[in-house]
């Protein structure tokens, strides 16, 4: 099995989870609900989600088109986020879920999506974040690496064919250029206009889609509480980051 149908396998199998686990349902639909108030104007054009795992955004944002590498029945379209079949100017806004640390090559992804967004479009990330617990969670606790000092290949070499590109997973890049400013290549046509940290102890303790609940869906309102002290000291608690990139005018 290749690691890219390994993927595809842990998908199926991150199915069964969220099928018998209704916290971490609720737990999810809350993070779409932060990234549907990122999105443009209705008038925009279409929402697209790469790299839609599940499916899970239409819970939240029933009229998204989820997309990913695999051709899933429950997905509307299969695409390759390297080569997009959308037509130039034609999206409203894309978002990438725990997706961004698998683009090996980020910056030939972004100037695709730039291909593709209308002027004023979003680019809406949601990824890990390497607070001092966002380190230690996913070190310690989840398969992929962090790959916190290991250079960053914003660019794809010449001879790259997105058909070819193979598993790539490296969980501190969004932290690594959003937070701390290690942007290896250029965001030229895009502005940033939010970058925002969230502690999400709730997510943290839900034992997500590999570990085990510590505590009863009841008890998720009181974590958001602790949620609201936390997120003021995100360099110790935050383990999520959301991103909200805008196209700029031409």
């Amino acid at each position: 099995m290749t690691a890219i149908e390994q993927h595809n396998f842990e998908i199926h199998a991150n199915a069964e989870v969220w099928r018998r686990k209704p916290l971490l349902r609720d737990i999810y639909d809350e993070f779409y609900k932060l990234i549907s108030t990122e999105l443009p104007p209705d008038d925009m054009g279409p929402v697209v989600e790469l790299g839609s795992g599940m499916g899970n955004i239409k819970r939240c944002l029933p009229q998204s088109i989820t997309t990913d590498l695999f051709p899933n029945a429950w997905l509307d379209r299969q695409e390759n986020a390297y080569a997009l079949t959308f037509s130039n100017d034609s999206v409203g806004a894309f978002v990438l879920f725990d997706v961004f640390h698998h683009l090996r090559h980020p910056g030939a992804v972004l100037s695709e999506l730039h291909r593709t967004l209308r002027e004023h479009g979003r680019v809406i990330l949601f990824e890990p974040d390497m607070g001092l617990l966002g380190r230690f969670i996913y070190g310690m606790f989840h398969h992929e690496p962090l790959l916190l000092r290991d250079p960053i290949a914003w660019d794809a070499p010449a001879d790259f064919k997105p058909e070819n590109h193979g598993y790539y997973a490296a969980q501190g890049n969004a932290h690594r250029i959003f937070v701390r400013g290690e942007r290896p290549g250029s965001l030229e046509g895009f502005s940033v206009l939010r970058v925002k940290r969230y502690p999400a102890l709730g997510y943290v303790a839900s034992g997500g889609f590999g570990g085990p609940q510590l505590y009863p869906r009841f008890l998720l309102p009181l974590f958001k509480i602790i949620d609201s002290i936390l997120r003021f000291l995100p360099g110790l608690f935050s383990t999520r980051l959301l991103v909200v990139l805008e196209k700029n005018a031409s």
